[in-house]
């Protein structure tokens, strides 16, 4: 079965069938692939994708249909050895999804814990194996059951993730494997069905055309914050926000948006701008591309740079992301 079996939202009232729809949380070490595999369940992006680890800051609802269920997807920030207010605030975050959710979907990077065991591994896979270790020692805790998704299959070989099956499946925190490529799609409809079944009956919670729970201007912000990670991963790993402080609608129809770019430091703001401020203007051109996009209307983008030192450290920029900053 593929994502296109499904079918749309309009089929959902046309007989005497219940109707479903739940919450599916989404959890794994950074990296693991859970952006790109809530994206790919809802058919639409929701979530930012980068290179870069924890770029998740915080749950992003994405809404999926299977046949009569609605799914609604989250994709919490990775789970990892916190050192900083941040870090807490988003792994609290993730185990907040998990515990609230009808169904808990474990995805595991094969790829990397397979290098592990052979001794190939980089610094980022040892490190995302240490951070699933984390995720079962707190399934425990929970006595909470997962589904084990096996990511990244389409680099190993089956006889290895059989193994690895069996290997994850001794710890007694899952009752269910999947084996998916979250980028290709392969196994992804398989998933999608089985979370569609857990899901609780009740009536839909979004509209069926409705693909996220995400502010607009949030989201906005977030495309932005993608773009930055893309042009810049190496120079500003993790030391930049994006708030979006106004958000217009012209009698046109076009929208104004303007954002201002957080850095930490004074050093960092040559970084954002580029020489002759020609990297903050590939940033503004590919957000304002994918924002015209999604919001099919023209767009006017206008970003600002801000030096905000500790900014992780300051309330206000948690009010609106659903952080906890007491944590």
């Amino acid at each position: 079965m593929n994502d296109t079996d499904s079918e749309t939202g309009a089929d959902a009232g046309t007989d005497d069938l219940p109707t479903r729809a739940g919450f599916a949380a989404v959890i794994g070490a950074p990296n693991a692939g859970k952006s790109t595999l809530v994206n790919r369940l809802v058919g639409a992006k929701v979530s930012i994708v980068t290179r870069k680890v924890q770029t998740t800051r915080f749950p992003v609802r994405g809404v999926a249909i299977e046949g009569r269920a609605q799914i609604v997807l989250i994709d919490t920030p990775g789970v990892f050895t916190p050192r900083r207010r941040l870090d807490r605030a988003m792994v609290r975050s993730a185990w907040q999804g998990a515990e609230d959710a009808d169904a808990v979907v474990h995805l595991v990077d094969a790829e990397g814990e397979i290098a592990v065991s052979e001794g190939t591994a980089t610094a980022a896979q040892k490190r995302s194996v240490d951070d699933a270790v984390t995720i079962v020692e707190g399934l425990t805790s929970a006595r909470r059951k997962a589904i084990l998704a096996l990511n990244k299959i389409d680099a190993v070989r089956r006889d290895k993730l059989l193994a690895l099956s069996q290997n994850r499946f001794a710890t007694g925190v899952y009752d269910e494997v999947y084996m998916i490529s979250a980028e290709k799609g392969s196994g992804v409809g398989d998933l999608k069905a089985r979370l569609g079944a857990l899901m609780p009956e009740g009536p839909w919670l979004y509209p069926a055309d409705q693909t996220a729970d995400l502010p607009v201007r949030m989201l906005a912000a977030e495309i932005t914050r993608e773009k930055i990670y893309l042009r810049v991963h190496e120079e500003l790993p993790y030391a930049a926000a994006v708030e979006t402080t106004a958000y217009k609608e012209a009698k046109d129809g076009a929208v104004r948006i303007e954002q201002t770019i957080y850095v930490e430091r004074e050093s960092q703001r040559p970084i954002v701008l580029g020489k002759g401020g020609q990297t903050l203007k590939w940033i503004g051109q590919k957000a304002r591309e994918e924002l015209i996009e999604i919001l099919d209307r023209p767009v006017h983008l206008f970003l600002h740079v801000k030096v905000v030192e500790n900014w992780q450290d300051q309330r206000e920029f948690y009010r609106d992301t659903g952080l906890d900053f007491d944590v």
